[in-house]
């Protein structure tokens, strides 16, 4: 049942269809990666529909997909195009979930941020990217382009 939880979600990533991935997610889930640090469930719907709307070009795949009972994991690689640099982007995430009442409960995506800092914002990823000043530049701007989000939805 797990299994087909993660296939599911990410079957529906790939047509970029925000709303199979929002029903997945329990009503109290949470959400982390290195991005988007934590958030609510409300939160990660509307981070979702945000960046499945804004791109042109996602492509996504997920692999190795393993559950033991209320957890699973699995790896899944993005390929899109960066927004705000237009430079190509092969994104390897490795995703855990909690699951409860047959929804995603709690899900935590990592990957190498300095590895994606160069591939999303060329120079200025390589030299930086391992840094704390552009890691958090990359969050704040992503959390004020999700608050914006967030506020012209109510």
């Amino acid at each position: 049942m797990h299994e087909a939880i993660i296939r599911d979600f990410y079957t529906a990533f790939n047509r970029k269809d925000y709303a199979a991935m929002q029903a997945l997610y329990h009503p109290q889930a949470t959400f982390y990666d290195p991005v988007f640090q934590q958030l609510d469930a409300a939160e990660v719907k509307a981070m979702w529909q945000m960046l499945l709307t804004s791109s042109r070009d996602l492509a996504v795949e997920a692999h190795t997909i393993q559950t033991t009972g209320d957890r699973g994991s699995c790896t899944w690689e993005a390929h899109y195009t960066f927004s705000k640099t237009g430079r190509p982007v092969h994104n390897i995430v490795h995703a855990t979930f909690e699951f409860r009442d047959g929804k995603i409960y709690r899900h935590t995506d990592r990957f190498n941020f300095w590895r994606w800092s160069r591939q999303a914002l060329g120079g200025a990823g390589w030299l930086l990217g391992w840094s704390p000043i552009v890691r958090n530049k990359v969050r704040q701007t992503a959390r004020r382009g999700l608050d914006a989000f967030l506020a012209a939805r109510r």
